[in-house]
């Protein structure tokens, strides 16, 4: 087994089964795990029905209650790592990533030797589609402010589509991942930096989803906000390291 893509979701009914029938149907033998968190609207019903015509490509962890992004990831990253997967996906399932760029992504990592490859909309030849110039200035702030605070080199820390080689994962004691929202991706990137390992942005273009709702609210917000200048405090005291290496 070499590459499994990790799907959290909560509530994508109307986006679910697209998703996962164009991931499965790339070249090179992708699976995918679907972490879903309850999803009142049957989400995980549409996903196992699924699984009957992929048994051994696609799989499903259901968990109480609503855990959020960070935890639904760090869950998927303890089931790839436990099953000997060597390359390690995140993306959206409402198709603001192009699941076509998860071929980019891994050949970033396995061709191009980076350690995690990063879809990124902010180097050259990437962007956004169908967002307001608003929610432009709001991202793009967030990577500037998160830059500036940590110093991490990297122009999307936000960014959710990601590939990690899976020693890198194995690498990192995700016991002291802090946040669970906006501000996990910047923590995970920043525990990879901060380790030295090899990041290499991917230029992508991102879509606005246009079925089914944003997750992105005011606490989401805040956490991303507040929580960079709390991640630089605690993180300069903090060892990411395995303790089990």
């Amino acid at each position: 087994m070499d590459k499994l893509v990790i799907i959290p979701t909560y509530n994508e009914r109307e986006n679910i089964i697209a998703i996962l029938e164009a991931v499965l149907s790339l070249p090179g033998d992708f699976h995918v795990l679907v972490v879903d968190d309850s999803s009142p609207d049957q989400t995980a019903t549409l996903v196992k029905e699924l699984c009957n015509t992929f048994p051994t490509r696609l799989f499903l962890e259901e968990r109480k209650g609503k855990g959020g992004l960070g935890t639904a990831y760090i869950h998927g990253f303890r089931w790839a790592l436990n099953k000997k997967y060597t390359y390690i996906f995140e993306m959206d399932a409402d198709f603001s990533h192009n699941p076509a760029d998860l071929i980019r992504l891994h050949q970033a990592c396995a061709v191009g030797q980076a350690d995690i490859a990063v879809g990124s909309r902010y180097v050259k030849g990437g962007g956004v589609i169908n967002w307001p110039y608003s929610r432009i200035l709001l991202s793009k702030g967030a990577s500037l402010y998160t830059r500036i605070l940590t110093k991490m080199h990297v122009k999307d820390p936000t960014a959710g589509f990601v590939c990690y080689r899976a020693a890198v994962l194995a690498e990192i004691n995700l016991d002291l991942i802090r946040f669970v929202g906006y501000a996990f991706q910047i923590e995970m990137k920043y525990a990879v930096w901060k380790l030295g390992f090899k990041i290499k942005e991917v230029p992508i273009i991102f879509q606005d989803r246009t079925r089914g709702s944003s997750k992105m609210n005011k606490g989401i917000i805040k956490e991303g906000v507040v929580g960079v200048w709390r991640l630089r405090n605690y993180a300069s005291s903090t060892d990411y390291r395995s303790v089990s290496l």
